[in-house]
């Protein structure tokens, strides 16, 4: 066989490994299933209403209204499933933050923001995400947002609001959590 023939059929054999490859990895865009509420089979969605969801590679996040008017932060790690659920707050502008041990968890149309004090541990962007755009601007708008869900739960003001970080009445629960649900599972079906 000729030099010529064994490259291309080296060539050839290459091409059909990575098409293979391509079929078989599942692909890291791929967003779970979801609703209006947000992911299904999810710590990331919302029972009531949904300000936002979403998805990048290594976290679901959903920020939920509470039923006492204030906002929640549904988070959850791809790889092991770990949840964290918190109360959180309102920047006005469309974005929203929540803080656990000094650790602020940041979510806009942009990206998920993780950071300690004025350091920025990570920033996540999104490989899905559902909910009003935001300006990535750092300068006061007085813009009204509005949320583009077509939730049937009843709505409540769309405007937005400038009330103080509501306080979590829930005591920190020392008791281990439930296995991750199925959405939640990194690698898995989903992703």
């Amino acid at each position: 066989m000729s030099s010529s023939a064994i490259r291309a059929a080296g060539a050839a054999a290459a091409a059909a490994c990575a098409a293979l490859l391509m079929t078989a990895l599942p692909h890291a865009a791929a967003a779970p299933d979801f609703d209006t509420y947000g992911y299904l089979d999810s710590t990331a969605r919302c029972s009531g209403a949904t300000m936002l969801f979403g998805s990048t590679d290594s976290s679901r996040v959903a920020i939920c209204k509470t039923t006492a008017g204030g906002y929640e932060y549904r988070g959850v790690r791809v790889r092991d499933g770990a949840k964290l659920v918190l109360s959180a707050s309102s920047s006005g502008d469309g974005s929203y933050s929540a803080v656990n041990d000094g650790i602020t968890y940041t979510v806009s149309s942009s990206a998920l923001v993780v950071s300690s004090g004025t350091t920025v541990v990570r920033k996540e962007s999104w490989v899905d995400f559902h909910g009003p755009q935001t300006s990535t601007s750092t300068s006061t708008s007085t813009s009204t947002s509005t949320s583009t869900s077509t939730s049937t739960a009843p709505s409540t003001s769309t405007s937005p609001t400038t009330s103080s970080v509501p306080t979590s009445t829930t005591p920190t629960s020392t008791t281990p959590l439930p296995p991750p649900l199925p959405a939640e599972v990194g690698g898995s079906g989903h992703r």
